[in-house]
């Protein structure tokens, strides 16, 4: 039932008459925050070498054709003019080299050890590490450090294309630049060692990266750190023999490198003792510095290189803990279902159980319709079938097709039907509670079917007097379809077995429009049915609290609902659902600090409302993104293996919801493909939600179109039903 009122859908026209369409916003803006974010994670993957990385390494080859002076020179080797040359460093001159890093834990105190003894060194820093610690390089560079290049991704380059090689360099290149302003002229190869260990496979290699400006730097001296074999092989691996000048090999990043740092302190006091000087390559070699630094487009490229790394590196950081928030509450709230809703089925079914004395008085049933001819008389023809007493009031919204006349036709007993302008379901209620004959009042949709019993069964919990609103059961009745079918497990599990947990805890936060049951005098004191929010049954349901009233849930009041049959139609359902429910909470955020029934609601039912409808579904998209990345990043087995363990929590779940409904398991079959696509659609429609709720966006209501094909289950329609206790009341 809704407002007659709608939101035109307007397509713009082109100058010359024809039809533009525009993407509607609900659609964009969703869509470009879901971009944006795969953009982050794709950047993330990216400087994580999780994209494009290649851990392949070459065979040895043969070297007959690299040039015996490489073999046999030193481990500075030039081909920048074309020809091959190489150097060796003077005596007591040492390089330190540490390749592999920025690594944020083990740098600094490398860092550190030298700038206590004044030594100087050169780090051949890889892109995807000066990408994400930027400060690092800029701290190498301050503290009169050399940076040389180490790739970005660190591949063996004698597998890797001429372009695959001018790219790692270049990007390289840009992490430097982005980090500390400045180019370098010094490259050292991946996995490369002495300069006698040059073959056919990598030669050609470092001739092309000569031709590309570069000078290739190796070693002489391999502390072989990377094996950990203790500070102190660390330290005679890398002393060199009768004090000649030597480039030693060590490691600041790749590993736990406490021993490189623990050696490295006494390494450089115990050979500066021994007349060694520890300096940069070009400082050894009293060379031109191999810094040049960057000026104009290629600073600011840099730079943005490295701020959106930065910023993927924050973004990522929030959606991992996004990701551990959402799997509490989750995991959390399939536990508490699963505790409080055994806890309510034993409660309400074990033998003996009553709320209170038995409701025999009649009451009265409440039917806003607005344009529902293809469903009143079903409606109608279920409730005069009900075996308590009842009268009927149809009010009609000011329908234009006919519906109080179809009402009027039937000549039904006990039934009324009050005509009023289009004013809206609230309105509509509350003129039916003005002309109810009874205290006891069930409110209901015009698209609903409610069974013989459930009157009945809805209103026995008034028995207990503190008791002033009652929840019933409402089940999807066209489920055949495959989008109903996921809405029927929705209702059944995460509708009714939420509301049982809810029961327990004292804070149900909606009694559904489909099928609801409350005293007038609790009506009365909450001001009736509001039109401040577009769920005006959760507006209700929280008004009921606030002022003291128990809200329960019957089981046994079992209504069949007419759910959306097309996408369209379930998405405006749901935005509206989302958006009301949204306005609910903000209007009654007043109860988390009052005193009394509305205290303890504000700071039990809200934050359990808001956490598990509220900020749960919105954040539980990052489940599926971080499905998505562990699939195409890795590692994919764990990631599939933990999205079956998720599926099968969710399995259990809703088997046990089903069974307490007795409900057939076979619908169960397309939980997996409701998980996968069904739940993204909920995702994008709370996500719009959010977006008119910051925006101050209004949403109005929107009529769904009935086909009324619901009937009661294995019946058919209503109209066939044996008339159980028709008679007129009063």
């Amino acid at each position: 039932m809704a407002s007659r009122t709608r939101r035109s859908g307007r397509a713009s026209r082109a100058p010359g008459g024809s039809r533009r369409r525009r993407l509607p916003m609900r659609l964009l803006l969703p869509l470009l925050v879901l971009v944006a974010l795969g953009a982050m994670l794709m950047l993330r993957g990216y400087v994580h070498s999780e994209v494009l990385a290649d851990h392949r390494v070459g065979p040895p080859a043969a070297n007959d054709r690299v040039p015996k002076d490489i073999l046999e020179g030193g481990p500075v080797i030039d081909t920048r003019s074309g020809k091959a040359t190489s150097l060796e460093l003077p005596d007591h001159e040492l390089v330190l080299t540490f390749d592999d890093g920025p690594d944020p834990m083990w740098t600094p105190k490398v860092l550190d050890v030298l700038k206590k003894h004044d030594a100087h060194a050169v780090f051949f820093i890889t892109g995807t590490m000066a990408s994400r610690y930027p400060d690092l390089v800029q701290r190498m560079v301050d503290e009169g450090h050399e940076i040389g290049l180490h790739t970005f991704n660190h591949p063996d380059l004698s597998l890797q294309s001429k372009s695959r090689v001018d790219w790692e360099l270049s990007q390289n290149q840009l992490a430097l630049a982005g980090a500390a302003g400045i180019r370098t002229s010094l490259f050292r190869p991946p996995y490369s060692s002495f300069a006698q260990n040059m073959d056919n496979n990598t030669w050609p290699v470092t001739e092309y990266i000569g031709s590309k400006g570069y000078i290739t730097i190796v070693n002489d001296t391999d502390s072989e750190d990377w094996r950990r074999p203790g500070a102190e092989q660390i330290i005679r691996n890398a002393t060199p023999k009768k004090g000649h000048g030597a480039i030693v090999l060590m490691h600041d990043s790749g590993g736990d490198r406490s021993q490189t740092v623990a050696a490295l302190d006494r390494y450089v006091s115990g050979l500066t003792d021994k007349g060694y000087r520890f300096h940069t390559l070009t400082a050894a070699l009293d060379a031109p510095s191999a810094h040049t630094p960057v000026a104009g487009l290629e600073s600011l490229k840099g730079a943005a290189w490295v701020f959106l790394v930065q910023a993927s590196e924050k973004v990522t950081g929030v959606l991992v803990a996004g990701l551990a928030v959402v799997g509490v509450l989750v995991f959390g709230r399939l536990g508490l279902m699963l505790i409080l809703s055994v806890a309510h089925a034993r409660r309400v079914r074990r033998r003996g159980f009553r709320w209170g004395d038995p409701i025999t008085e009649p009451v009265s049933v409440l039917v806003p319709a607005y344009n529902e001819a293809k469903c009143i008389e079903q409606t109608v023809r279920s409730l005069v079938a009900s075996d308590h007493p009842i009268e009927v009031l149809v009010i009609d919204d000011g329908s234009s097709d006919g519906t109080a006349r179809i009402v009027e036709n039937l000549g039904l007993p006990g039934v009324r039907v009050v005509r009023q302008l289009n004013a809206g379901k609230p309105a509509a209620l509350n003129r039916g509670i003005a002309n109810a004959k009874y205290d006891l009042i069930v409110m209901m949709d015009g698209d609903t079917v409610f069974e013989p019993t459930t009157v009945r069964e809805l209103v026995q919990p008034f028995g207990d007097p503190r008791v002033g609103a009652v929840a019933g059961n409402a089940k999807v009745g066209n489920r055949d379809s495959l989008i109903g079918a996921w809405q029927h497990i929705e209702y059944v599990m995460g509708f009714n077995l939420d509301r049982r947990m809810y029961d327990v805890l004292r804070c149900m936060p909606t009694i559904p429009g489909a099928v609801g049951a409350f005293r007038r005098s609790a009506l009365e004191r909450v001001g009736g049915m509001s039109d401040d929010t577009l769920a005006e049954d959760t507006d209700i349901t929280m008004a009921m609290h606030r002022d003291g009233w128990h809200v329960v849930y019957a089981e046994k009041a079992v209504a069949w609902t007419e759910a959306p049959e097309s996408v369209q139609q379930l998405w405006s359902q749901r935005y509206r659902w989302s958006y009301g429910t949204m306005q609910a909470i903000w209007k009654h955020r007043r109860s988390i600090v009052e005193r009394g029934p509305s205290g303890r609601f504000g700071r039990v039912g809200m934050p359990l409302v808001s956490m598990f409808m509220v900020v749960a579904p919105l954040l539980a998209p990052l489940i599926d993104v971080f499905l998505l990345y562990g699939l195409v990043f890795g590692p994919t087995e764990k990631t599939i293996g933990a999205w079956l363990g998720v599926l099968a929590v969710q399995g259990v779940c809703a088997a046990y919801a089903f069974h307490l409904d007795k409900e057939r398991m076979t619908h169960l079959i397309s939980l997996p493909l409701q998980q996968i696509l069904y739940r993204q659609l909920m995702y994008v429609v709370l996500l719009q939600s959010w977006i008119t709720a910051l925006t101050g966006g209004r949403l109005r209501w929107q009529k769904l179109r009935r086909t009324g094909a619901v009937g009661l289950p294995g019946g058919g329609s209503p109209a066939s039903q044996p008339q159980m206790d028709g008679r007129p009341v009063g």
